[in-house]
């Protein structure tokens, strides 16, 4: 089943029975798997009766222990490599090791997983024709807005990430630059309290100050200019 020494592996965003086949497949193979959060992925293990042993590789640790994790693969031992949800490399750990691999010749394969970008997206109901990801929002009131008008005048579909003790603000900000912009905010993508919340920039933000909402959450702003169907 192991074609390459390391494999970049996508895991569920929330329900854990969107795992590929062949992700588990690579899973129950490898030597060891390199992942974000040991806790978070050896209770996914456990849960289909996977042991293996795990190593950290994090946003403060990954360009410290990217030349280990290439110089064990240069001499034979193979790795899995996979984040708390989605696709490493995404928003996620997995870049530099990346870059360390393609430094030192180490092949690599990536396997494909679940995306809260794309998921997002298509329940969103916005334009999907042409879209940009953009990541984390900026944190500083004055970089975001200048994102987000950016975000509102474009002629696709633009998706953040945002924290839900920003979101709110976010909202707002977005409803002073454009009321009426078409916008959805996907909560919880595949866990059990699921939800997209469409409508005018000024509509979603009286629904979340009536009712601020919790979770994981994913921003889509249908620009001015994006073509409708």
């Amino acid at each position: 089943m192991i074609e390459y020494p390391v494999s970049f592996v996508g895991l569920p965003i929330g329900n854990r029975e969107d795992i590929t086949r062949r992700a588990l497949a690579v899973l129950e193979t490898v030597d060891c798997v390199c992942c974000e959060d040991t806790r978070n992925t050896g209770m996914l293990l456990s849960h289909y009766g996977i042991r293996k042993p795990l190593i950290s590789l994090h946003e403060h640790n990954e360009t410290q222990r990217s030349p280990e994790i290439a110089a064990r693969a240069l001499a034979g031992e193979t790795f899995a490599v996979v984040t708390d949800a989605g696709m490493p490399g995404v928003s996620d750990p997995g870049y530099r090791l990346i870059q360390e691999l393609k430094a030192r010749g180490v092949s690599f394969t990536v396997l494909p997983g679940p995306s809260a970008v794309v998921t997002a997206l298509v329940g969103s109901g916005l334009p999907s024709d042409a879209f940009f990801f953009g990541g984390f929002l900026p944190v500083k009131s004055g970089r975001k807005a200048s994102v987000l008008q950016t975000a509102v005048m474009a002629d696709h579909t633009s998706i953040f990430y945002e924290s839900p003790f920003r979101i709110v603000k976010t909202v707002e900000t977005l409803a002073g630059i454009d009321a009426g912009v078409p916008i959805c905010v996907a909560r919880e993508l595949t866990k059990v309290f699921e939800t997209y919340h469409r409508g005018s920039a000024a509509a979603v933000l009286a629904e979340f100050k009536a009712k601020p909402p919790k979770g994981e959450m994913v921003l889509l702003i249908g620009g001015q200019n994006a073509p409708r169907v």
